[in-house]
């Protein structure tokens, strides 16, 4: 058994227009309902957008590391983002620092990665969904998708696909203050029976969990961090 991820969701007051924005950040097609963003061979999963009107006042527990090949192809991905709408973000960051953080039009932080990031190398127009949280929660998601460990130090993690793609990292303590329901989440559809499935991922650590939120295609889960997430029944 196992599962694999067939989508990223974003609670959104806007699903269509923060489609929109993300189809054009990323140069790809938006589905037919016009509130979710394609795959191709460069974005291995779909992006979709769900309606909400719950404020943003947290970080986000995921945000987007996207690589750049060249400064010029940095500062033209930043230029285009801010012409869709997005706006600079202050995290923290000093003049030394080389990536460029921005929020979306809903306010989900995002990075543009300098080039000759060896982290990013080889990845996809995603390079990496960066993330909040510990090196228990990173060993969880390696068994559950069945992707390998490819950094394991200081409590940082990250994981990655056997053929490549998008990573997924975890930066370990010190923690961010937790949302009551996180703004991203992972959907993921089962090789074979789902509830064989869940089953599988609660004896990795997962627990059942209900976010309050409406779902009618999937089972509801929580990862050992308490990570929404769900397992598609239907497509």
């Amino acid at each position: 058994m196992s599962v694999q991820i067939y989508a990223l969701s974003f609670d959104a007051k806007d699903p269509a227009g923060l489609a929109r924005f993300w189809a054009g950040v990323l140069g790809r097609d938006l589905g037919a309902d016009g509130t979710s963003v394609l795959p191709d061979n460069d974005l291995g999963f779909i992006l979709r957008f769900l309606p909400s009107d719950v404020e943003k006042h947290w970080r986000n527990q995921i945000h987007f590391d996207l690589p750049s090949q060249t400064l010029e192809a940095q500062r033209a991905m930043v230029g285009r983002a801010l012409e869709l709408g997005a706006q600079h973000l202050d995290v923290g960051q000093t003049p030394e620092d080389e990536h460029v953080v921005l929020a979306d039009p809903e306010g989900n932080e995002f990075c543009v990665i300098e080039p000759d990031n060896n982290f990013l190398a080889g990845t996809r127009v995603i390079g990496a969904l960066s993330s909040d949280g510990s090196q228990a929660v990173g060993y969880f998601w390696s068994k559950a998708l069945e992707w390998p460990l490819v950094w394991d130090q200081d409590e940082e993690t990250a994981i990655q696909s056997p053929r490549g793609g998008t990573k997924i990292s975890w930066g370990g303590p010190p923690y961010n203050e937790r949302a009551p329901k996180n703004r991203l989440h992972l959907d993921l559809v089962p090789s074979g029976d789902a509830e064989a499935e869940v089953e599988r991922l609660i004896g990795l650590g997962a627990k059942r969990h209900a976010s309050g939120q409406a779902h009618t295609d999937g089972i509801e889960l929580a990862d050992p961090d308490g990570n929404e997430f769900c397992i598609l029944t239907a497509r």
